[in-house]
């Protein structure tokens, strides 16, 4: 996939680039010769602050100052901006906090309503891009990825990287690779996986296609095949890791 225009039409910044989609989304503009990393044409907006509980009045404020701060220096400057493409992720439909309703298979679509929660940092992004941009005709997309999954040392929240560590951990001491978790969440509790370079390509794609463009923000969910639970994929990652799955 090509970028449109000439070689000077295309500029992309990406906020969050050391996590492990943005790592993989640099990685794919750089390597497309009608690309530059370092200028404004292209937002990318795939990070969040952490200073506060997720859920909280106080991680909403803190992302949505963080991401206005952004708007406010691309904004009166960038005339060119051509799209700006966010990540959320499938806490856009369920909240952490529960209920947890897991007697049936739940398939959320991009039609299916927000998480009934009082404070979710994801639908106050989505709010505000739709509040900043519209007025400047700048088109948006979200991106939806599930579990994200990926290579990254330099982002802290990276479950196959922590998983990882944990095996390396049972394997030297010789000890049972051994779910941390509680029975429910380990039988029934189903999770979407999103490999981080499907996560970049869908990025890329949605903000190049003409076809998409909306100025009211298109929704995207990016998840690979089906899903599965810890029961399932446990005894598969501690094969692989080389460590004693009880």
């Amino acid at each position: 996939m090509e970028a449109k225009g000439d070689s000077s039409s295309n500029i992309a910044t990406i906020f969050g680039v050391t996590g492990l989609a943005g790592r993989e989304i640099a990685r794919r503009l750089s390597s497309k010769l009608k690309w530059k990393v370092y200028d404004v044409t292209h937002m990318f907006w795939v990070t969040w602050a952490t200073l506060y509980p997720l859920d909280s009045r106080e991680c909403c404020e803190e992302n949505k100052a963080m991401m206005s701060n952004a708007l406010n220096a691309i904004l009166p400057r960038a005339k060119s901006l051509k799209h700006v493409s966010l990540q959320t992720g499938m806490k856009h439909y369920v909240s952490l906090k529960g209920p947890f309703n897991n007697k049936e298979a739940r398939f959320y679509n991009e039609d299916c309503p927000r998480a009934i929660a009082i404070y979710n940092f994801y639908h106050v992004l989505e709010d505000l891009l739709r509040e900043r941009l519209t007025g400047n005709n700048v088109p948006w997309s979200v991106i939806r990825p599930g579990l994200l999954m990926g290579s990254s040392n330099r982002t802290l929240y990276n479950v196959i990287g922590s998983l990882c560590v944990y095996g390396a951990i049972c394997k030297h001491l010789n000890i049972p690779f051994v779910f941390g978790g509680i029975r429910e969440c380990w039988e029934e509790v189903c999770i979407n996986g999103s490999d981080a370079r499907l996560v970049a390509e869908n990025h890329i794609w949605a903000a190049t296609k003409d076809e998409i463009y909306s100025f009211d923000g298109q929704a995207f969910n990016s998840i690979n095949g089906l899903s599965f639970t810890w029961k399932e994929i446990w005894p598969v990652i501690g094969t692989k890791l080389g460590v004693q799955v009880p």
